[in-house]
C-alpha cells in the first residue's frame, strides 16, 4: 500500500493523511492487486457473511483485502457497519416506470449514515499511529460518526460544525457520545481550511473526507451492491453529492472491482447536486475546468450544504472518464421523492432522497431510459432531520404534502372511534 498525491504523483508518508499534499492535491491510497485472486477473494467474502461476532461481521471489513489489507486486527475499531439493505419498492418501481430499482440504505448503518463505512478505516487507521484525539469539520453525518467510533476506542473527539443551517438531531447525536462541539460563524468550507492550517500543531487526527482512508472504508458500499447481485451491477448508480467523496469513493471501489475481475463492467454513476449547493453540477454542464464555489449554500438537504467540494477534480475526472452525468433538483423534487421512500417503509433524510428526485429527472430528460436499471443510494436516517419532517407533515415546508397524511388533532376517544 502507497500513499500518493492523486494530481502530482508525489508519495507521502502514512502521517500526512490528514491534508492536502504540497501542490494542494488529494492524497489517495494505492493498492498493488496484482497477485489478487478473484475467485478466492468470493469464496473469502461469502463465507464471511455467516460470521456474527468477528471483525469481519462488518460489511466493510469483510473486504479488509482490497480496503487495508496491512492493518492488524488489534487496531480495528468496528461496530459491524455495513451490511446495510438492498430494497426494491414496487411503489418507487411504477411512480418512475423504471424496468428495476434497488435503494441501498445506507442509512441503517449505527450511527445512521454512510459515513460509518469510511470512518471505522480512519479511526483505527489514527489508532494503529497512536492518537487519541480525533477531530472533523461537519454539517452534522461525519460528526455523530466520528463521536460514536471515538468513543467506542475510549478516545476524544472534537468536532467544529458551522452555526447555520446543520440539522439539530446530527449536533446532539455527537455530543450525545462525547464530542467537544464547537460552534463557529461560517460555513463547512471555512472549517475545512482552519484544519488544514492547524490539524496538525493542534495534534488532531483529521477524519474529513481529505482523508484517504475514509475513502477506502467508504468503497466498500459498492462491494456490498455488487455481491448482493451475485456481482452483476446496475445500469446505474446515483450518488448524492455534497464534499463528493461518495462518487470518488465508490468510482475508486468500481475500478477496483473490474480491475480484479470481480465485475465485467463499469456501471454510468448519476451524481446528484440540490439547487442551492451544486457548484460541481454548474461546473460540469457549462463545461468548466474549474469549480467556482458557492459562498453560502442553501438546501433543505443540510448534508450537502457544501459550497466548495474538497474532491471535486477527483470526482470530475471519474464521471469524466466512464461517462458518468450530474443533475440537480429542487428542494421540492427532494421532499416529493423523499415521502415516497418514507412512505415505502424504508425511510431516508432528504439529502439522500437527492438521488430518487435525480432519477426521475434524468428518465424524463431522456438520459435513463425506463427499460435500464438503477441504484440509488440512500445516505442518512430518516430522523436525521425532524425539523424538515415537522414542518412537511405540519405544514410550511417545501414540497406537496403527503396524500396518506391524516391531519392531527386534539379529538375525544369517542370522536377517535368514529373517525376509525
Amino acid at each position: 500500500m502507497k500513499i500518493k498525491c492523486y494530481d502530482c504523483g508525489k508519495e507521502s508518508l502514512e502521517t500526512t493523511y490528514g491534508n492536502p499534499c504540497e501542490c494542494g492535491g488529494l492524497l489517495e491510497i494505492v493498492h498493488d492487486f496484482s497477485e489478487a485472486d478473484a475467485d478466492k477473494l468470493k469464496y473469502v467474502f461469502q463465507r464471511r457473511l455467516s460470521e456474527r461476532m468477528s471483525t469481519y461481521a462488518s460489511g466493510v471489513w469483510r473486504y479488509k483485502e482490497l480496503i487495508y489489507p496491512e492493518l492488524a486486527e488489534e487496531h480495528i475499531v468496528t461496530k459491524r457497519e455495513g451490511n446495510t439493505g438492498l430494497y426494491g419498492s414496487e411503489l418507487i418501481r411504477q411512480w418512475l416506470g423504471i424496468r428495476t430499482l434497488w435503494l441501498k440504505a445506507q442509512s441503517e448503518n449505527p450511527s445512521g449514515s454512510f459515513k460509518d463505512n469510511g470512518m471505522t478505516v480512519a479511526i483505527s487507521h489514527g489508532r494503529s499511529l497512536g492518537y487519541k484525539r480525533f477531530t472533523c469539520t461537519s454539517t452534522g453525518n461525519t460528526s455523530s460518526s466520528l463521536a460514536m467510533y471515538a468513543a467506542l476506542a475510549g478516545c476524544e473527539s472534537v468536532v467544529l460544525v458551522p452555526s447555520e443551517q446543520v440539522s439539530a438531531n446530527k449536533v446532539l447525536q455527537t455530543m450525545a457520545y462525547g464530542a467537544k462541539v464547537i460552534e463557529f460563524d461560517g460555513t463547512y468550507d471555512d472549517g475545512i481550511r482552519f484544519y488544514e492550517q492547524f490539524g496538525v500543531e493542534l495534534g488532531l487526527y483529521i477524519c474529513n473526507s481529505m482523508n484517504p482512508f475514509r475513502i477506502e472504508g467508504q468503497k466498500s458500499i459498492v462491494f456490498e451492491i455488487a455481491q448482493s447481485l451475485n456481482w452483476e451491477l446496475p445500469d446505474w448508480i446515483l450518488i448524492p453529492g455534497g464534499a463528493l467523496s461518495n462518487v470518488t469513493a465508490l468510482g475508486k471501489g468500481l475500478l477496483d472491482l473490474h480491475s480484479l475481475g470481480l465485475i465485467d463492467r463499469i456501471p454510468r454513476v448519476a451524481l446528484i447536486q440540490a439547487e442551492g449547493a451544486s457548484p460541481f453540477h454548474e461546473m460540469m454542464i457549462h463545461g468548466r475546468r474549474e469549480l467556482i464555489p458557492v459562498n453560502r449554500p442553501s438546501t433543505i438537504a443540510s448534508a450537502m450544504n457544501i459550497g466548495h467540494p474538497p474532491s471535486w477534480r477527483k470526482a470530475r475526472e471519474f464521471l469524466k472518464e466512464h461517462k458518468g452525468v450530474t443533475c440537480s433538483v429542487t428542494d421540492e423534487e427532494i421532499m416529493e421523492a423523499k415521502v415516497l421512500i418514507d412512505r415505502s417503509g424504508i425511510g431516508c433524510e432528504p439529502a439522500s432522497a437527492s438521488t430518487l428526485a435525480g432519477l426521475r429527472k434524468l428518465m424524463a430528460g431522456g438520459t435513463i431510459s425506463k427499460d435500464e436499471s438503477a441504484v440509488c443510494i440512500l445516505t442518512g436516517n430518516l430522523l436525521k432531520d425532524t425539523d424538515v419532517l415537522r414542518k412537511h407533515h405540519f405544514g410550511g415546508g417545501p414540497g406537496q404534502a403527503d396524500p396518506h397524511r391524516v391531519a392531527i388533532a386534539r379529538l375525544s376517544l369517542e370522536t377517535v372511534m368514529s373517525r376509525l
